[in-house]
């Protein structure tokens, strides 16, 4: 398979991966993975005198010459990705960047066994995919994956949801149902939502989690099921505890094997991933030019972008700016108000907004159009830059690697 880069046009992001790198093509032989590096962005690509977020274009003022410090980065990024293979359950699973690909190791090790993972990330990052790549994964993958929202059905049917009820138990129940434990048996069983979970319902799922038996609501029989326990949760489930809002006792139960995924904004190098693959899924579901293209602007603002809904809110972003390109190649215009406002620097006075703020994405926005400020003023010089911001150089340096910051597209 040959090795593709940024292409001559208005591509922002271009064909830099391979199919083998997107959505269910992922394998573990470690050799492709240099193509890879280089396809998405870490190697020194380069259009015209711009180049998309690369750190290695950005122009030095040391006496070493502009293309030493670039091939260095590369061959020490390649090394990097060549040395590790990816995990047997990122079949499927988008991103190469190191936070991610950690939460898969640790579900290679435990899918086998019988323990209780609790998944816990911010809203729109992939629980419930990192659910189903521990039942995928283990050796339950062939019976049944049941997911339970539990923070999406009302309190007083939750508990015939989980557990079933027998015939006559309540109003309404003119048959006995098999509840999502019973249909789970011999499988695994998702609980999503779980910090939403009523406490009454919190001490009979503790109860199921320690003996492995329930019984149906209107049902005197005690029924057993061989079924895996995944819960996630955006929720702080220990800062809910000493709120008395969640049991600890069950708490302790659910979070025995502990996967933490990492939200978008502390992943930037899968965005061009990302971005590719739902670009593909949008042009085919809605029929459009298999032509279209992100564009450099476009492609600036995606990567700048802090994404505090994570990898769902990128998904829907991508899937609107297909709706909206009316040319072959989508720009800044077809992008939401929220990814372009965050992505310049006009904004004079800050004014906190009724709904309140993520004071995270916001200090690092107020961050970054600073060191952009500095940057251009000194015509990207790093050392008189970082003079003006008060950080030593090499500071500086490690700072626009790691936020990705370039110069702006012409």
């Amino acid at each position: 398979m040959t090795s593709t880069k940024l292409s001559d046009n208005l591509a922002g992001f271009g064909e830099f991966a391979e199919d083998e790198y997107t959505y269910s093509e992922y394998r573990t032989d470690s050799t492709p993975l240099v193509a890879a590096v280089t396809n998405i962005g870490l190697a020194n690509s380069s259009v015209g005198n711009s180049s998309f977020v690369d750190s290695g274009s950005i122009p030095d003022d040391d006496s070493s010459t502009a293309e030493d410090e670039p091939q260095e980065e590369l061959i020490e990024a390649a090394l990097v990705a060549q040395s590790r293979a990816l995990p047997t359950s990122m079949h499927g699973v988008i991103g190469l960047s190191e936070s991610l690909v950690d939460v898969f190791r640790v579900i290679d090790r435990v899918a086998d066994t019988m323990c209780t993972v609790l998944v816990t990330g911010e809203s729109g990052t992939g629980k419930e995919l990192v659910a189903r790549a521990v039942h995928r994964t283990s050796l339950r993958a062939d019976r049944p994956f049941v997911a339970v929202n539990c923070g999406a059905i009302p309190e007083a049917l939750l508990e015939s949801e989980l557990f079933g009820h027998a015939r006559g138990a309540f109003t309404g129940a003119h048959a006995a149902k098999i509840g999502r434990i019973g249909l789970a048996d011999g499988g695994t069983l998702f609980l999503d939502e779980i910090g939403e979970m009523p406490m009454s319902l919190q001490v009979k799922l503790l109860r199921f989690l320690q003996a492995r038996e329930y019984s149906p609501v209107g049902d005197n029989r005690t029924l057993k099921a061989d079924v895996r326990i995944v819960a996630a949760t955006n929720v702080d489930l220990e800062g809910a505890v000493s709120a008395g809002a969640f049991r600890e006792d069950l708490y302790y139960r659910l979070n025995v094997i502990h996967l933490t995924v990492p939200p978008l904004r502390e992943r930037l190098e899968d965005i061009p991933v990302l971005v590719h693959h739902f670009l593909a899924e949008a042009k085919e579901k809605l029929g459009r030019d298999s032509h279209i293209e992100i564009s450099r602007p476009a492609a600036q603002l995606l990567a700048e972008y802090q994404w505090p809904g994570n990898v769902r809110e990128l998904e829907n972003t991508i899937e609107r700016a297909v709706l909206l390109c009316d040319g072959a190649s989508i720009q800044a215009k077809d992008l939401p108000q929220r990814v372009c406002g965050l992505g310049v620097e006009k904004r004079t006075a800050l004014r906190l907004p009724d709904a309140g703020i993520d004071l995270r994405n916001a200090v690092e926005s107020f961050e970054n159009q600073l060191i952009r400020q500095a940057l251009e003023r000194t015509k990207w010089n790093k050392k008189q830059a970082a003079t003006l911001l008060g950080l030593n150089r090499t500071t500086l340096v490690e700072m626009l690697k790691r936020k990705r910051i370039a110069p702006r597209a012409a």
